[in-house]
């Protein structure tokens, strides 16, 4: 009963995001996973907010993402009491540079473990949920 219950408290956990891109990489390397790197604006984007919500909070997208996805978010709050540690911003400042030089928000990018881009979207997505997913599952089988 007690395995049972451990595992049903599992399958609610909400998968962690990570915020560092060399933890990230590691992780898709050692898991044989993609990295989904999400740019946001948490606390001033409303896009970026409904993306989280709709899609990235969804149980369909949660599901599929934890078999197949090193989950990686850099945020770019401008609240006052929401702002990131200074070691933080300096982090999302690259990752920026890197990959959203036009700076989009909310901008979503799959990558394979050594940060080649193999898919991005700007925007909240305009598919369903159900849709969007099962396209981020099959970039993820065609890369196993």
């Amino acid at each position: 009963m007690k395995l049972f219950t451990f595992l049903f408290l599992l399958a609610f956990v909400p998968l962690k995001w990570e915020t560092d891109f060399d933890t990230a990489q590691k992780d898709a390397k050692e898991k044989k996973q993609l990295i989904l790197l999400n740019f946001s604006g948490s606390d001033w984007c409303a896009p970026c907010v409904a993306t989280k919500r709709d899609y990235f909070e969804n149980d369909s997208f949660l599901s599929m993402a934890k078999d197949n996805l090193v989950l990686l978010n850099a945020d770019f709050p401008r609240k006052k009491k929401n702002q990131l540690s200074p070691e933080q911003i300096k982090k999302n400042e690259a990752l920026a540079e890197k990959y959203n030089k036009q700076g989009n928000f909310p901008f979503t990018l799959l990558l394979d473990s050594n940060g080649k881009v193999l898919k991005s979207w700007v925007g909240k997505p305009e598919v369903s949920v159900e849709k969007w997913t099962k396209e981020i599952k099959n970039i993820c089988d065609s890369h196993k």
